[in-house]
């Protein structure tokens, strides 16, 4: 089991806005919302003709939830691209789904107040099973443009080797 290093002088929580998505090697541009990392593992009930009237509880299959990127429309083609891999309308019979490629391995990295990566996660053979390229347009709306992907997922783990930052202090100048 890893071990961990406690920074003893950090009591708040880390906060949900500060953190990057990575697939292929690269950030991606824009991501302004990640839905939750999530799993829920099935609950087995089994008992014995001879027990008394309780039931015993095993591990059953572990599931692990789809998880939503968003990000405001911009020229870059990153969700579209990977969208594409999946179902591309037009290609050509026999050619709209890319099987050889069409899965990636993400990167979730959160950073703490100070910029400094604090915590992140590798999630396992995601794919785009839901893509939208626009949202509902209203011309008497005053909002950003969002798209979003949905992408499934095998599994994901914390990356052990991202340590706790030692987070800065400062000094006054006038002491």
């Amino acid at each position: 089991m890893a071990e961990f290093s406690v920074n003893t002088s950090r009591f708040d929580p880390y906060k949900n806005f500060k953190f990057r998505v990575k697939w292929d090697g690269r950030y991606v541009a824009g991501v302004s919302k990640v839905g939750a990392l999530k799993r829920t593992t099935d609950v087995v009930k089994h008992r014995s003709g001879g027990d008394p009237s309780s039931s015993r509880k095993s591990v059953g299959r572990t599931e692990y939830d789809a998880i939503s990127l968003e990000r405001g429309v911009t020229h870059d083609p990153e969700f579209e691209k990977w969208a594409n891999k999946v179902w591309n309308y037009g290609a050509g019979l026999g050619s709209e789904v890319s099987l050889k490629d069409f899965r990636k391995d993400v990167i979730l990295e959160v950073y703490n107040e100070a910029g400094q990566l604090a915590i992140a996660y590798k999630i396992y053979r995601c794919w785009v099973s839901e893509y939208q390229a626009l949202p509902d347009l209203d011309a008497n709306a005053n909002a950003v443009a969002i798209q979003h992907i949905k992408l499934e997922n095998e599994g994901w783990e914390r990356d052990q080797e991202v340590t706790e930052p030692t987070e800065p202090t400062f000094t006054n100048p006038s002491t």
